[in-house]
């Protein structure tokens, strides 16, 4: 099936398979790695992206489910070679470590702080609670990302 669709804000069309799971055509065939597979169930959130504004969990999605839909994907979330204000502050509360679930804990992240920018830490753990990290105990997750808010509250939609 052809399918169009916008991904980290550039147009692409390709010809998937009809039971493709869209996080595996962004690694295989856009090559995008930052969206990583762990269970394939959905239960994880290591492969969330956002689709049209919500976190999605892109192995529960068919890539033809996203034709006509705009994706961000962890790489659409920085400029250039800079980390977005969010990735910089997980890098300054070390709140990654093996850095399996971080591109699904930075979108999922991303995406209330969009939506709520004021958001509190039990919110905040409310909404992380979904994806899973075997490492760091989650603490210095929640602290960077209650440190991001402010860069959310000074714009009206950061990278």
């Amino acid at each position: 099936m052809r399918i169009k669709l916008k991904v980290n804000g550039k147009t692409v069309e390709a010809e998937v398979a009809p039971r493709i799971s869209l996080a595996d055509f962004l690694r295989d065939t856009l090559r995008l790695t930052g969206t990583h597979l762990g269970c394939e169930h959905g239960v994880c959130g290591a492969c969330t992206v956002i689709v049209d504004g919500a976190a999605v969990r892109a192995c529960l999605m068919l890539a033809v489910q996203a034709h006509g839909e705009q994706i961000v994907t962890v790489e659409g979330l920085s400029n250039d070679d800079a980390l977005s204000p969010l990735q910089a502050c997980f890098r300054k509360h070390h709140a990654l470590q093996c850095g399996f679930c971080t591109p699904g804990m930075i979108t999922t992240a991303h995406a209330l702080l969009t939506e709520e920018p004021d958001a509190d830490a039990d919110r905040v753990r409310e909404v992380l609670s979904g994806n899973i990290c075997r490492c760091t105990g989650y603490i210095p997750i929640i602290e960077a990302v209650l440190e991001a808010r402010a860069h959310y509250a000074d714009q009206d939609a950061p990278p």
